[in-house]
């Protein structure tokens, strides 16, 4: 039995659950999310 586990779905649960105990993180999670993204799919791993 494999488990696949894809990394949008995994950021984006980890920084609701940041955002949920430490609201003042938003701006933050958020930056980093979408440079994450962004620099993921100028290479080629797009989601």
């Amino acid at each position: 039995m494999t488990i696949h586990l894809e990394v949008a779905p995994l950021i984006t649960l980890g920084a609701g659950l940041a955002i949920l105990f430490f609201p003042r993180l938003l701006n933050y999670i958020v930056a980093f999310y979408l440079i994450a993204l962004g620099i993921l799919g100028l290479l080629g791993h797009g989601f």
